[in-house]
């Protein structure tokens, strides 16, 4: 796969405008941080974003987040890993991600707003909209990921 565009190039002040959403998202939203990876994961797993994905599990990973609770968010469905709101979280993150098919279910708002109050549950919609716009730059124009130095055994 070879990179179409260099987006951030071809239009730097619309690159920093989704930037500006994304920071606005980690830094000021007040969500928690473990949510945030949450949703930045699960919505570029389920884009096929291998840019995103890969970033997203290395700032899991230096976050402090276990290798087991990262592992297995593809798989949230079926783990007992995760809490309520997390999982209300993940609902959430998948019946927008997915729009078209899933027209954002009552059962999937009322998961989240079991748990969530309203401005938290706009923070958290606002948060899966950030990560679809990255998700659909880096995938539509071919953001390739770093490859990373293969660790030699020892």
């Amino acid at each position: 796969m070879q990179s179409r565009i260099d987006f951030s190039a071809a239009a730097p002040e619309a690159t920093k405008a989704v930037a500006a959403l994304d920071r606005y998202v980690v830094k000021n939203s007040g969500l928690p941080h473990h949510l945030i990876h949450l949703i930045k994961l699960r919505a570029s797993q389920l884009n096929g974003c291998a840019y995103c994905v890969d970033m997203h599990v290395k700032e899991a990973r230096r976050s402090g987040l276990g290798e087991q609770w990262i592992n297995l968010v593809s798989a949230w469905q079926e783990s007992p890993l995760y809490s309520a709101e997390e999982r209300a979280v993940l609902g959430w993150t998948e019946a927008l991600t997915l729009l078209a098919d899933t027209r954002a279910p009552d059962a999937d708002f009322a998961a989240l707003k079991a748990h969530f109050s309203d401005e938290d549950i706009t923070k958290i919609t606002v948060a899966i909209g950030a990560i679809n716009v990255w998700n659909r730059l880096a995938v539509g124009l071919r953001s390739q990921h770093p490859i990373d130095k293969p660790a030699i055994a020892a």
